[in-house]
């Protein structure tokens, strides 16, 4: 799988907990934004992650992360979280992720999923049956 597939988006609105003092949102929130909408998109694909754990001994973590912060999400604010993948390799994902507010684009980076064998941890080819489904 390579090039750009059609986007997932997932829609996040913000809690007190997302925020810092000042009601902005603080930066560590929009990763667990791209982790749920990065859940979601799998399950929307049919891939069950708890059984890839507990079934096929497959893990997915992340390897690499790149993002920049645009502009501050706030308190109540209504997001939608974006997902493409980029390109599918042996034993890892590529993906672009997105936090968008209206078409307002707040953060955005690149991120990096490895495949990993649930009992040694370290990293395996994705199961065709995942590559499937994306």
């Amino acid at each position: 799988v390579s090039g750009h597939a059609p986007s997932f988006n997932w829609p996040v609105r913000v809690y007190f907990e997302d925020t810092d003092s000042g009601g902005i949102v603080y930066y560590a929130s929009y990763l667990k934004f791209m982790e749920r909408a990065r859940t979601e998109w799998l399950r929307g694909r049919g891939i069950d992650v708890e059984g890839l754990a507990r079934k096929d001994r497959v893990l997915f973590a992340v390897r690499s992360l790149e993002l920049d912060y645009r502009q501050p999400a706030r308190l109540s604010d209504s997001l939608r979280v974006s997902v493409v993948l980029e390109r599918a390799r042996r034993a890892s994902l590529e993906l672009w992720q997105e936090v968008i507010r209206e078409d307002q684009s707040l953060c955005a980076g690149h991120l990096r999923l490895a495949c990993l064998d649930a009992d040694t941890l370290r990293p395996r080819k994705i199961p065709n049956t995942i590559l499937a489904e994306l």
